[in-house]
C-alpha cells in the first residue's frame, strides 16, 4: 500500500509537533530542579528590593514548593503576601495572609500579618459616596489586631487608622443624612445624624451632625428637641461654626446646658 505525499507531510508535522512538546516538557522539568533554599529565598528578596514584585512572588512561592517544611517556607509565605501588597494586588495579599494566619497561628510574625491584612483593606477604602465594605473590613481587622496583640509594635498605628476609619464611616452617615434632609425626609435624616452622635463620638463630624439634627427638628416643628440639641452643641463645641449657624437658626438665642454632671451624649 502506497503512502500519499500529503500523508507523509502530515506525519512529519506530527513528529515535529511531538518533538516541540517533548522539548517544552523537558525545559519545564528543568526549571523545577531543586535548588538550595537560601539561594531561592535570597533571589526572591533581591527581586523584592528591585521592586520586581511579580518575580518576587514567583520566587517566594518557589521556596515553599521546593522546601515546604523549612523555616524559610514560612517566611516566604508572608513575604509573598507582602510583595502582592506592594504590587497593589490587595486581594491576592489578603488571600495569602489569611492562609498564613490559619497555618501559623502562634508564629511571632502573626501580629504583622494582621497589620498587613488591615492595610490591604485600608488601601482600598473609597470615597464616602461609595460602598464602605473595605472600610468596615479594615476596621474589623485592626480591632482584632489590637484585641489579640495590644502590646505589639503595630497596635499604635492600628489605633490611628481605626480613628480614620471611624471618621470615614461617620462621613458616609453624614452624606446619607444630608441627602435625606435635602429630600425633606426628616425622620430618616434624624436617624442618620443620631448614628453619628451615638456611634462616632470622637470624629470630626459630630458638630455638624448636631447642627443638622437641630435643623431637622426645627423642620418638623419639634422645638424643644431642637433647643436641647443646640444646647449640647453649644456646650461641647462653643467655637464651632456649626454652633454659630444653629444659634442664628434659633433666632439668635444662646443655649447652654445648666449642668455638667451628665455626659452630653446621654442627653438622648
Amino acid at each position: 500500500m502506497k503512502i500519499s505525499g500529503k500523508l507523509k507531510i502530515s506525519g512529519r508535522i506530527a513528529v515535529v509537533a511531538l518533538m516541540v512538546l517533548l522539548s517544552a516538557c523537558a525545559q519545564k522539568k528543568k526549571a523545577y530542579v531543586e535548588r538550595p533554599v537560601d539561594q531561592l529565598y535570597n533571589e526572591a528578596m533581591n527581586s523584592l528590593q528591585a521592586k520586581d514584585y511579580g518575580d518576587a512572588t514567583d520566587k517566594f512561592d518557589e521556596v515553599e514548593r521546593q522546601h515546604p517544611y523549612s523555616v524559610w517556607a514560612t517566611k516566604a509565605q508572608l513575604m509573598s503576601a507582602y510583595a502582592y501588597y506592594q504590587a497593589s494586588r490587595y486581594d491576592d495579599a489578603i488571600i495569602g495572609l489569611d492562609r498564613y494566619i490559619q497555618l501559623h497561628p502562634s508564629n511571632s510574625d502573626i501580629p504583622y500579618a494582621y497589620y498587613l491584612k488591615g492595610l490591604a483593606y485600608y488601601e482600598q477604602i473609597s470615597d464616602v459616596a461609595r460602598d464602605q465594605l473595605m472600610t468596615e473590613l479594615a476596621l474589623k481587622t485592626f480591632q482584632e489586631l489590637i484585641t489579640r496583640f495590644p502590646n505589639s509594635q503595630y497596635a499604635k498605628d492600628a489605633k490611628i487608622k481605626i480613628d480614620l476609619t471611624y471618621d470615614h464611616l461617620a462621613g458616609k452617615e453624614m452624606e446619607i443624612g444630608r441627602y435625606y434632609l435635602k429630600q425633606r425626609q426628616y425622620l430618616a435624616a434624624i436617624n442618620r445624624f443620631k448614628t453619628v452622635i451615638d456611634n462616632y463620638q470622637t470624629t470630626t463630624h459630630v458638630p455638624e451632625a448636631l447642627h443638622r439634627l437641630t435643623e431637622a427638628y426645627l423642620a418638623l416643628g419639634v422645638f424643644d428637641e431642637a433647643r436641647k440639641t443646640a444646647s449640647v452643641l453649644g456646650y461641647n463645641f462653643p467655637d464651632s461654626e456649626w454652633y454659630v449657624d444653629s444659634y442664628k437658626m434659633l433666632g439668635g438665642k444662646e443655649f447652654k446646658r445648666k449642668s455638667k454632671k451628665e455626659p452630653w451624649y446621654k442627653v438622648w
